[in-house]
């Protein structure tokens, strides 16, 4: 079948599922192992050390643990830490850690591998993502091996939730040099194998603390670009998970298979038509306000991701209580967008690259988008490039001018208070109000600083905002405790089973 996919491309793969949509399952995977389908393969599997959500799926929670756990629902609970305490003035953290836990490689989890990952990450050359969060810590104390007590130099309302994301796993000094390749962490699965271009497998750890209440023995992560391969292979009973679909086209045909369940859910992935504000032209509001006003986002969610999409106007979540509907501060109005071209000097149109990523939804919606501008005066040339070329390129040396791409990182709109992060928005109004979010205990007042932030971006259009991403979760029937919305990207395997 996958043989079919890759030589004759999506039309075969239509063909081959409407032959296999008639026939039963063949031999079902063991009841203890899963197939999942990844669309990108990642580029190393430390969470510490590269943006890439694709990390996260892999090893959060399933290979690395952290001292607090973020649940589906995105509430906060225990993991390495069973409880704390934190100071009237919301300053001092104090962790109690769980007893007996110990890393893959039999070294003894202790409060001292805490203080070594976070200082760690708060070291003059660290490249960590979040890196502020952990600079933010004055002080780490280690008063016992299950005590940690850290002291920030502001208060931060989302202190514990950070604590459960990617960029907070507990790493071992021993195996911190290695981790991108033979990732060592405490968690419920050992990693087993990489084979580069085709899958990551990871087995059960025996000697987790809670070992009986895991019932998976293998999970093996498959990378499959490819999105009618994907759903071919669902077909054909070769996976049992894709937690993360974007093959739209081929929905109909898995919704209609009765040993299959497609569910359809929410994810903090806000999609972005992403905005170099260095750039000699988009650095004038002006041109940035023509984009906006070029924008269809109707048209972009349903022609790239058939329907399955919310339109968003700034960068926040739509299921967040605290999100304002922002989308109609730049109107689609493409007589407009030409206008302001022409007062920012661009009266013949403005020559841009948009250079996009191997996800199904920058590809297609590039496409769309492009047209769009085209319309209303722009001139958009396309160029299509790999993962780890955007990440270089894009992410890490800025050398572009338009991009698409989905930021799954929960609550992220803080990035945006970065001068050096990707976009290059450096404005000192948005930073201040972003402090006062972070440093406000009171919901009520953090809800009001959340609101401005999203209301500055959107009037200085930072970017293009287009839509929020959905989940769409294709698995086996019988495959049970699958998460089905997802406040981060990833694939919490301790919880799965066969039923």
């Amino acid at each position: 079948m996958m043989t079919i996919v890759r030589k004759f491309g999506y039309a075969a793969a239509v063909i081959a599922m409407a032959a296999v949509a008639a026939l039963p399952f063949g031999a079902q995977a063991a009841k203890n192992s899963v197939n999942i389908a990844m669309t990108l393969e990642p580029p190393g599997l430390d969470p510490r050390a590269n943006a890439a959500a694709a990390i996260g799926q892999i090893a959060l929670y399933n290979i690395y643990e952290n001292l607090t756990h973020i649940n589906q629902d995105a509430t906060v609970s225990p993991m390495l830490a069973k409880s704390w305490s934190i100071s009237d003035d919301r300053l001092v953290y104090t962790f109690n850690l769980l007893e007996g836990v110990k890393f893959h490689d039999g070294t003894d989890f202790t409060s001292a591998d805490v203080k070594y990952t976070f200082e760690a990450n708060a070291a003059e050359g660290s490249k960590i993502k979040r890196k502020k969060r952990f600079v933010n810590m004055a002080k780490i104390e280690t008063p016992n091996a299950t005590t940690v007590r850290i002291t920030l130099e502001k208060p931060r309302s989302m202190f514990l939730f950070w604590m459960g994301e990617s960029t907070a796993v507990i790493v071992g000094k021993e195996s911190a040099a290695t981790n991108a390749t033979k990732p060592i962490g405490t968690g419920p699965f050992k990693f087993v194998s990489w084979v580069k271009g085709d899958s990551v497998v990871m087995e059960k750890n025996p000697n987790y603390r809670n070992a009986d209440s895991v019932k998976l023995a293998k999970v093996k992560y498959r990378f499959i670009n490819d999105q009618a391969a994907q759903v071919a292979a669902m077909m054909s009973g070769d996976l049992d998970l894709i937690p993360f679909s974007r093959a739209s086209a081929g929905l109909g045909a898995l919704q209609a298979n009765p040993d299959i369940t497609v569910s359809f859910g929410t994810t903090e992935g806000e999609t972005i038509l992403s905005t170099n504000n260095k750039h000699p032209a988009l650095s004038k509001l002006k041109v940035r306000q023509a984009i906006a006003h070029a924008i269809d986002r109707k048209e972009i969610i349903d022609g790239a991701m058939f329907g399955a999409g919310i339109p968003i106007g700034s960068h926040f979540a739509p299921h967040n209580p605290d999100y304002l509907d922002l989308t109609g501060t730049y109107p689609l109005d493409r007589a407009k967008s030409k206008a302001l071209l022409a007062e920012a000097g661009y009266p013949d149109g403005l020559a841009l690259t948009l250079k996009l990523p191997p996800v199904p939804y920058a590809r297609d919606g590039g496409q769309i988008v492009a047209q769009q501008l085209n319309k209303a005066g722009f001139k958009i040339t396309i160029e299509n490039v790999e993962w780890a070329v955007w990440l270089k390129q894009v992410y890490k040396q800025k050398n572009y001018d338009l991009s698409i791409v989905s930021h799954v990182e929960p609550m992220d709109i803080g990035i945006y208070a970065r001068p050096d992060y990707y976009f290059q928005y450096d404005n000192k109004e948005f930073n201040e109000i972003m402090e006062m979010a972070d440093g406000a205990n009171d919901p009520a007042e953090r809800s009001k600083y959340l609101k401005m932030a999203q209301k500055k971006l959107a009037n200085d259009a930072v970017n293009g905002f287009l839509f929020q991403l959905a989940k769409t979760t294709v698995r086996k029937k019988n495959l049970m405790g699958v998460w089905t919305s997802s406040p981060m990207f990833v694939n919490d395997m301790r919880t799965v089973y066969w039923k």
